[in-house]
């Protein structure tokens, strides 16, 4: 770092002399300050620091011996040292008088200039030093400002001991977390202060004394903590030891942390997980005790099979009573925010456009993974490898389609890759999965990705319907609008499900009844192919398939005039809106099934209004 330069107050009256001295002492790193004057040289000294002072003696108005008591009666200039210079024959009183002012030196003219030179060097690198000693103490204060700063605004608890374990610091984290103030803590063992539990105090006790061994040097331990009221906390302490120049043990600095919320929700994991499996076991164990039981009592199949029917589906709605789960989607925009704090993208770097979406829980996941792959080859090939390209990430939703363009500009040359990477496989891949499509293209200012998703698979059909309540039609399929004598032999039916056993048994209870399957269908994709070029008479149709809605399969069946009901495991609230399809939950009845299927292709069980299911 380069220092300001030295400044040196040359005063003589004679301006031929101010000449020859700054001549003699004018470099680089001296800044020559000129005086003619007492009172000039008084003015200048109020404006600057100066190193050195060089005085002539004889002066008209004030000599140099009073502008020396002036200076040495001043605290601003007090410390300032000072060397006469004279020209007059001179006595021992006046050399005396001279040193009794504050001089350092006393020099007759003319002057030796080697002399002066290296009089006047000695006092300049004095003053470097000092600035030097300056600008390191600032910058040491600076930086333990900073660390207090961080300290005392810090959620951990920052306490120091020294290697008898008593307390050197105490910091307002500290005091916050603790409910001690630092007066109350400092110079004290955590035992004097109750502050730890026996066993724990031992156990720091330990810790402690394998530092000063220098087997541990830094550690990572579990204690708990007593709260000044009497609270018990469940702390993680990071320790670390501070040794001194001969290595053995000067400290040791601790960050403090409260986990006692983190512990609990673990243990309420550990029980919650501990309690699903308890009750998935049960369940099981149940289903074998009905089925043992029932077989055990019963005279034969005829018998058993819709006894123990019957039985599960009791056992599966008392399960949907004490069940429920929610999905939570994500809007568009936390979503880039939450890159910003990780720290993948620089906000200073990225510029933002477009309206706010609510994305549904699975694009949300794979438009996340899309972004965090995207920012991630920006900074190692792109335009955020560099200091200064940008990206630029805008949205739009158009034609029920949301459009997204990831610019990048002013990074590196860039061109399309040789071989096809994971990031680029898992954005292809995570579009698709949501029936989108995604471009890039390689330009002289960098890559532009384009993606394209139907809103659908981004947003909750729900949130399509002004009014559920008016537009939701679906209703159970317990009482079937025509009778259940009515026959399914000879129809034809679409059945879709992704589960192969339920499938299995759907196909089978169908064909028994003498009707014709078509399928079955266990994605959208294969739903959709059999839709509009298969002539059929009604669908069964799940759901849910392998975690998607089936808004898009239902909306093809209205357009296709083809009735169907939904069998699923969903209660009917939890099932696309807008369709008038009645609900049969899993497990099913065979027979209710059956009636059912019968009443469907009985009866249009379509919406009067077909554009409320579009």
């Amino acid at each position: 770092m380069r220092l300001d330069p030295v400044k040196l107050l040359i005063v003589d009256d004679v301006e031929e002399n101010l000449n020859a001295l700054e001549a003699l002492l004018g470099g680089d790193g001296i800044e020559l300050l000129r005086a003619q004057t007492g009172p000039e040289a008084l003015e200048l000294l109020l404006l600057h620091e100066v190193a050195l002072a060089l005085l002539d003696v004889q002066m008209p108005g004030m000599d140099g011996f009073e502008l020396a008591e002036l200076m040495r009666g001043t605290e601003r200039t007090r410390g300032i040292p000072i060397i006469f210079l004279t020209a007059v024959a001179t006595d021992e009183r006046r050399r005396f008088r001279g040193y009794e002012t504050g001089a350092v030196d006393y020099l007759l003219k003319p002057v030796d200039a080697h002399i002066v030179r290296s009089k006047v060097e000695i006092f300049c690198e004095l003053a470097r030093q000092r600035q030097e000693l300056a600008r390191q103490r600032d910058a040491l204060a600076a930086a333990l400002n900073r660390l207090q700063a961080h300290g005392d605004n810090s959620p951990l608890a920052i306490v120091e001991f020294d290697p008898d374990l008593h307390i050197l610091a105490w910091s307002q984290g500290a005091e916050r977390l603790f409910g001690r103030s630092a007066s109350q803590a400092v110079g004290r063992r955590p035992a004097e202060l109750h502050w730890l539990p026996q066993e724990d105090d031992s156990a720091l006790a330990e810790l402690v004394a394998d530092m000063a061994r220098g087997r541990r040097l830094r550690e990572m331990c579990g204690y708990r903590v007593m709260h000044a009221d009497g609270r018990l906390f469940d702390c993680e302490w990071y320790c670390s030891a501070l040794l001194d120049g001969s290595g053995r043990l000067s400290s040791i600095n601790v960050q403090i942390l409260d986990v006692t919320e983190r512990k609990r929700a673990e243990e309420t994991q550990r029980l919650l997980i501990g309690e699903l499996n308890h009750r998935v076991k049960n369940t099981l164990a149940s289903v074998q005790a009905i089925a043992t039981q029932t077989l055990r009592h019963s005279s034969g199949p005829s018998e058993f099979a819709p006894i123990f029917i019957g039985r599960i589906h009791a056992l599966a709605r008392a399960h949907s009573l004490l069940s429920g789960t929610t999905w939570k989607g994500a809007n568009l925009r936390d979503m880039v925010e939450a890159q910003l704090q990780i720290g993948t993208i620089d906000a200073a770097r990225l510029d933002v456009s477009g309206p706010d979406l609510d994305l549904a829980a699975e694009p949300a996941l794979h438009l996340a993974l899309v972004l965090h792959e995207l920012a991630t080859n920006a900074n190692k090939y792109g335009a955020l490898s560099n200091s200064v390209g940008k990206v630029q990430l805008g949205w739009r939703v158009e034609n029920d389609m949301l459009e997204i363009d990831w610019i990048e500009i002013g990074g590196p040359p860039v061109s399309p890759p040789s071989r096809r990477g994971f990031g680029t496989a898992l954005i292809e891949r995570s579009i698709k999965a949501e029936r989108g499509t995604s471009h890039a293209s390689y330009g002289p200012e960098g890559v532009h990705w384009k993606l394209r998703l139907p809103i659908g698979a981004g947003a909750s059909s729900r949130s399509k319907i002004k009014s559920p309540e008016a537009a939701r039609c679906v209703r159970p399929a317990s009482a079937p609008t025509r009778s259940a004598s009515r026959s399914v032999e000879g129809r034809r039916f679409l059945v879709i499900e992704d589960e192969p056993l339920v499938a299995l048994e759907l196909v089978s209870i169908l064909r028994d009844a003498g009707a014709e399957v078509i399928g079955p269908a266990a994605t959208a994709d294969q739903a959709l192919e059999f839709i509009g070029k298969i002539p059929i008479d009604g669908a069964l149709l799940d759901g849910n398939l392998q975690g998607e809605m089936v808004d898009d399969i239902a909306q093809a069946l209205v357009r296709s005039e083809i009735p169907f009901l939904f069998v699923s495991g969903y209660e009917a609230s939890h099932l696309p809106a807008g369709f008038t399809a009645a609900a049969l939950e899993k497990p099913f009845d065979p027979g209710k099934l059956v009636a059912a299927a019968a009443d469907l292709i009985a009866v249009d069980a379509r919406c009067e209004n077909p554009a409320a299911a579009t």
